[in-house]
Order: structure tokens, then sequence, then C-alpha cells
């Protein structure tokens, strides 16, 4: 690839996007065109991200937007992290996106087909647990108008995140993604979502505020917002500023992220979502913030020992606390959103440490997390849909029922639980090495925390299939069987499984690529060097249009 063409290739994964969603507001009307819409733009961002991937292996790809060189302008940077997390993310949308557009075709055709004796059952089921059900007797109907161009916002907002080389956009990207995020987790409308979308809404506009009270003063104390010149910058501050700075940050992005003690609102909000807008959290948003904290951590903080082990001790508590949460769960969603709380444990188990081996295992086991995450999520969607429940108490003998689905959800399980030879334990080995290198007191309580932890949720997985798939049900009116589960929706769920098992057969590649990108974010030259070439800063507010005309009308 030449330069341009590489160059193209950067904004497309926001541009494509925005634009999609705005063809698909206009066309509201025609649903099977808005579908297709919006699976060609994400195609087109996955072969972006894709293109990226293999640019961004010969340094970061850098795009002045509008001409504008930085630090006036804003650029877009495109180095291995953004370019992997891009990827991995485009596919994560793209599977979700097509299993929401074959549930939205199933409840379509099952309000406009003859009621069978098991629908009706079911849907008196279900709006005895849930009298804000819609008409066709399901939680999870989305309104397809609106879903599209929303969802196409959220997926323009994430990669305008990962790309962002400044802090200002960094704060742009992540409002884009929380605007569609408040429309998305209060779809239907019901009082339980609409309550849990309430507190999600205050506990991201708390977030936000903080993140721009610092970003107001990165630029008060430096004089810009632009990543690499701050990294050339804050050194040169006030330490106690600095200090202030970073700890703003850091709050800022564990809310985000779902760090504890910051983590109190995820089990309540994202279980009450729709199935597909439930897996894009869990496996995405809060992915994002952990994002954020490695970017600004390696970047613009790279050693301060003091934040680094409070950060350890944050890991540390994030890990038992989400995991012990989910191990007293008696619903399946709600099981997993703790998990999910507990599992960001690790990724800043290995930001914390922040050393090139720590670095690469954290993006290892953040990539691996996305896709077996989301992939569980998926796997419990079609387990409300099969069985109309989520609870623990009501689910049992679904492996005779459904043997398909007993799969579906044991092997991403084992995955997140970290059986060998999985991806999973892949990335827990690297932290957990990284970890006894570092040799530390802090370290070592990690280390032994991570490995309680692990054992923890092997034991909430398998309780959970146990529960739901092997013995018979404990309820005494058990919810009637429905039909057959649509193979639109079980073949992204199946293909994200089965992303998850092939990161396993790609672990060396997948493993020296997220080496590399650790040794592109610990070392801040490079990342300087692509956004300032000459040694020194390219913008210098004068754009050559405006200065050429503005010499022209001079008399």
């Amino acid at each position: 690839m030449n330069l341009w063409t590489v160059q193209t290739l950067v904004p497309l994964p926001v541009l494509v996007p925005l634009f999609a969603a705005g063809l698909a507001l206009a066309l509201h009307r025609y649903e099977r065109v808005q579908r297709v819409i919006s699976v060609v733009a994400l195609s087109v961002a996955v072969a972006a991200a894709a293109g990226l991937v293999v640019a961004a292996n010969d340094g970061p790809v850098v795009v002045d937007l509008g001409g504008w060189a930085a630090p006036v302008g804003v650029n877009l940077v495109a180095d291995p992290l953004a370019a992997i997390m891009l990827l991995v993310s485009s596919i994560m949308l793209l599977c979700v996106l097509l299993y929401s557009m074959a549930q939205g075709i199933a409840d379509s055709n099952e309000r406009t087909a003859p009621t069978t004796k098991n629908a009706r059952l079911l849907r008196e089921a279900l709006e005895a647990q849930d009298p804000d059900a819609d008409e066709s007797g399901r939680r999870d109907v989305l309104p397809v108008a609106i879903f599209h161009p929303t969802y196409l916002i959220l997926a323009a907002g994430v990669a305008d995140a990962f790309l962002a080389g400044d802090l200002f956009n960094l704060y742009v990207g992540f409002e884009i993604l929380l605007a569609a995020s408040y429309v998305l987790l209060t779809l239907g409308g019901t009082s339980e979502r609409i309550r849990a979308g309430s507190v999600y809404v205050v506990v991201a506009l708390l977030s936000s505020i903080v993140f721009l009270l610092a970003v107001g003063l990165v630029y008060a104390a430096t004089g810009t917002v632009n990543m690499a010149q701050l990294a050339e910058r804050l050194p040169d501050i006030d330490p106690g500023v600095r200090l202030g700075i970073q700890a703003l940050l850091l709050l800022a992005f564990g809310i985000k992220a779902a760090i504890f003690p910051l983590s109190a609102w995820l089990p309540d909000s994202y279980p009450t979502a729709p199935a597909p807008v439930t897996a894009v959290f869990a496996g995405l948003l809060t992915k994002v913030g952990v994002y954020a904290i490695l970017r600004t951590q390696t970047l613009l903080f790279p050693s301060n020992e003091k934040l680094e082990a409070v950060l350890l001790v944050l890991a540390l508590a994030t890990m038992l606390v989400g995991i012990l949460g989910a191990v007293a769960q008696d619903d399946v969603k709600r099981l997993l959103s703790f998990t999910l709380v507990s599992h960001i444990g690790y990724m800043i188990f290995g930001v914390a440490l922040a050393t090139q081996a720590s670095t690469a295992a954290a993006i290892f086991y953040v990539v691996h997390h996305i896709t077996v995450q989301t992939a569980l999520f998926l796997v419990v969607g079609l387990i409300e849909r099969r069985s109309g429940t989520t609870s623990l108490d009501r689910l049992g003998g679904l492996a005779r029922l459904a043997p398909g689905l007993a799969i579906l959800f044991f092997v991403p399980a084992m995955n997140l639980a970290g059986i060998p030879p999985l991806s999973g334990f892949l990335g827990k080995v690297g932290l957990l090495e990284a970890g006894v290198l570092d040799g530390s007191v802090l370290a070592w309580v990690l280390v032994a925390g991570s490995v309680v932890t692990s054992l923890l949720t092997l034991y909430a997985m398998i309780r959970a299939w146990n529960k739901a798939f092997w013995q018979a049900s404990t309820d005494k009116e058990p919810l009637p069987e429905q039909d057959r589960l649509p193979w639109g929706m079980v073949g992204p769920t199946a293909a994200l499984v089965a992303v998850g098992v092939s990161l396993t057969v790609v672990a060396g590649p997948l493993y020296d690529y997220a080496e590399r990108a650790a040794a592109t974010v610990m070392d801040g030259h490079t990342y300087i060097e692509a956004v300032f070439p000459d040694g020194a800063p390219r913008g210098t507010g004068e754009s050559n249009e405006v200065t050429s005309d503005a010499e022209e009308d001079r008399p």
C-alpha cells in the first residue's frame, strides 16, 4: 500500500458509519434498505480496519483532518494498538448487527403469523413476568427505524475514540458513543429499562463532566490537548498539577471502564437492555474505557509509582468483588455482568504493572475478552428466546432440548474461565508471568488474586451451565417450549464463538502483534515522531489557502 491509500483508510471507520446513519435515518420507512446500508457500512469498516492492522505494523499512520496539521488541527492516529482494537470491535459490531437483524425479522414474522399454542403460552408466561412486555410477548423487540441509525452512530463513536490523536477528540468520541448508548439502552420503553437507563445516563454524564474538567486543566497547564505534544510538555509542569490531571483522567476513565468501586452501576444497567444491545455494551463499551486508560497511562504518564500501586489495588478489588458478585447470582445475565466487572481487573492489572510484557498481555486479553464476552451475551439472548427466562432457578434440561445451544454456551464459558489451551488461558498466563517478573509484593498478591478469580470464574460458569443445561428444572410450572431458534441469530453467535476459539489457533502471531503494539505505546518517541516527523509541531495556526487568499486581497 502506498501512503495515500493507507491514509485514506484511517477515517473510513468513522466517516462511513456516520454517513450511513444519516442515510438510514432518511430511509427509515424502508426496513430492508436500512439493513443493507448498515451491513455494507460495517463491512467497509471491517475491511478498513483490517488494512490498518497491516499498515500500522510498520509504524503509526497519521491523518490531519481538513489539511490542518497537528497540534493546531485534529489528527487521527492508527498505531498497532488502535488498529487491532478497531478490527476486533468492527467484527463484533457486524456480528451483533446480523444477530439483531435476524431477531427483528423473526419477531416481525411472529407478530404477523397465526398464533400457535406454544407461542400463546409463551407470551402469557412472559407477560406474567413483565407487565410492560409489548404485544408480541417479548421484551427484546427492536424499533428498527431508530435502531439502525443509532447503532451506526455508536460504531462511529467507538472508532473515533480509538483513533483520536488528542484528548478533546477522544472526549468527542466518548460523547458520540454515549449519546447513542442512551437510546439503545432504553429501546422498548419498559419501566425497567427506563429506570436502568436513567442510572446509566447519570453515571455517564458524571464521568463526562470529570473528563471535560480534566481536558480543561490539561489545556490550562500545557497550552495543548494534542497527545503527542502533551507527552513532551507534561513532564515539565508542576508535579502536583500533573498528579491531579492524571487522577482526574483515571477517575473519568475508571467510571467508563467499570473499575471498582466505580462499577456498581453496571450489573443493574446492562441486563435490562435487549440482547444485542447488552452484548455490545458488555463486549465493547467498557473496553473503550480500558483503552483510554492504557493510552494515557503509557503515553502521557509513563512513570508514576504511587498511582500504579493504587491501580494494582483497584485491579485486585475489581477482580474479587466482581467474581464474588457473580457467584451469588441466580440470573445468567446478572452473572455475566458481574464477571464482566471482574475481568476488567485483569486488564487493569496489566496496565498498572507498566511493563512491556504486562501491556502486551493486557492488549491480548482485551482482544480475547471482547469476543468471548459478546458471544456469551448473545448466547444468553438465545437462551431467553428459547425458554422465555434467564433465571437459573427456572431453567433446566436445555442440553436435551437444544444441544447446540449448550455447546455454544459451554465453549466461550470455558474460554472466559481460562481453561487451557484457549485464549483466555494464554492471556492470563501472560499477565501472571508479567506479575512474577515484576517481583514486588503487591504484584505477587495480584498473581494470587488472579488465580483465585479464575477458579471462581470456572465455578460460576460450570454452575450456570449445569443448572441451565444439565439439571432438570426446579420450577413447578416450567415455561413451554418454543419453536426452533432462527438460524440468522444462531449463525452470528456461532461465528463469534468461532472467532474466540480461532484466537487460540492464531495466538502466536496475535501475541507477537500485541507485543509490537505494546512496544509502540510504551515508547512514546515512536508515537511523537509519527505525529511530528520533523521533530517539531507542524501546525502554525495558518491555513495555506487562507493565507494566499489574504495576500491576493491586499492592495
